[in-house]
């Protein structure tokens, strides 16, 4: 069944935009498959806007761009398939895409017929250009409903960016994941205040449909169409990928895979990461607890500088998984380092439970040992740290002495 977990894979947008054609779509699948993104769970390769001609055919139908596609969308999707891959395309609610090219309103059965026709598996439905008297429930429906008479699996990615309130209706309506927000750019002010934005909403997401907070950045350098700011460093995007992890959100690559340095390469296949996304009971995090930190006034000429607060900077972290076990994450959006914590009996385990938490670094793999009543660690600036756990049983002789 489709989306039991989110979604993995990877999107032509944030790096290329326009800039797309057969020989880079074939390329990235090769690298899926070379680098060992597939085996990882990244199993979806998907094209974005601009792949069509700005007009339809005699018959309505839309048309590949013969100089981008020269052989057809079906044969892209054949090799991408050839590659145990499963392929995406991308269209929209409205009159026409975001960039300019036909879209499917009023077009919603003829393009998934088309879609189904040439083997896709994944289909990214935005909602640029939407006339301002239709219904937008009613069209997303739509589109879901023209996916389903295919009688092709297909999953249905609406991308709405929160409009309507989606996360009350886009289960309802047939979606396997919804975009919540708007685009993200490859900045850490963007990635975090999208993260930020759905706190509230992380919990109205679960198996077959998926709180979607956009393509990750990861590894971009701010290179490429999204690259708009100051570029992130690797530990913000350590930060990105282990709180989209943590989100249970889909995991869609949009940095250049044939092209990223190593430690991208690592942090992108880390098991451990991939394994918090994709827990089968796939239970949102819980925020334990946010604290603010008190930095220096600017512009002052006084002998002791006056303090001011920042509200929410450290931010802490739960994650109920299967099989008893727990992920516990530290996030520092300060600049500078800063100590952080969790109190035990805020997630449940007091001290008088007799139990503690056998914990992991997740990013180094060292194993720290058994906490109880809390944990202390001290985290660089915009950075983080996350640990996974395992209930112990500390009242046994053997688990006092730390065996």
């Amino acid at each position: 069944m489709l989306a039991q977990r989110p979604p993995m894979g990877w999107n032509s947008w944030n790096t290329f935009g326009k800039d797309i054609n057969e020989t880079l779509i074939f390329q990235i699948a090769d690298t899926l498959v070379e680098k060992g993104y597939r085996d990882a769970g990244y199993e979806y390769l998907i094209i974005d806007d601009c792949w069509s001609l700005k007009e339809r055919d005699a018959a309505g139908n839309l048309v590949p761009d013969p100089e981008k596609f020269p052989h057809g969308m079906k044969t892209v999707a054949d090799y991408v398939h050839s590659k145990g891959l499963k392929f995406g395309m991308y269209s929209c609610a409205g009159i026409l895409t975001c960039a300019g090219y036909p879209s499917s309103y009023d077009h919603e059965f003829q393009d998934a017929a088309l879609f189904a026709e040439w083997g896709i598996d994944y289909l990214k439905y935005d909602y640029c250009n939407f006339p301002k008297n239709a219904d937008c429930v009613n069209r997303y429906q739509t589109m879901s409903m023209a996916l389903k008479t295919t009688g092709r699996d297909i999953l249905f990615a609406a991308c709405n960016w929160g409009s309507e309130n989606s996360w009350n209706w886009m289960r309802s309506i047939g979606a396997h994941t919804y975009r919540s927000t708007g685009d993200i750019f490859d900045n850490f002010r963007s990635f975090m205040g999208i993260f930020q934005s759905q706190l509230e909403h992380l919990c109205q997401s679960g198996p077959y449909c998926f709180n979607d907070m956009d393509m990750l950045t990861v590894g971009m350098y701010n290179q490429g169409n999204v690259a708009i700011g100051k570029p992130c460093t690797d530990s913000e995007y350590r930060m990105q990928f282990s709180l989209w992890c943590l989100a249970g959100t889909p995991l869609i690559m949009g940095s250049d895979i044939r092209n990223i340095p190593p430690q991208m390469e690592q942090l992108l296949l880390n098991k451990e990461l991939i394994a918090i996304n994709q827990d089968p009971e796939c239970r949102p995090p819980y925020l334990v607890g946010k604290r603010s930190v008190m930095v220096p006034e600017e512009n002052t000429d006084e002998a002791i500088e006056p303090l001011r607060m920042v509200k929410d900077k450290l931010l802490t972290f739960i994650k109920h998984l299967s099989n008893q076990e727990f992920a516990i994450a530290y996030y520092n959006l300060h600049e500078e380092e800063q100590e952080m914590n969790c109190i035990f009996a805020d997630v449940g385990l007091p001290y008088a439970s007799g139990y503690g938490f056998d914990m992991t670094d997740v990013f180094t793999g060292e194993h720290i040992g058994i906490k109880r009543d809390y944990h202390i660690v001290s985290v660089p600036g915009h950075d983080c740290q996350l640990f996974c756990c395992r209930l112990v049983n500390c009242t046994t002789p053997e688990k006092q002495a730390g065996f």
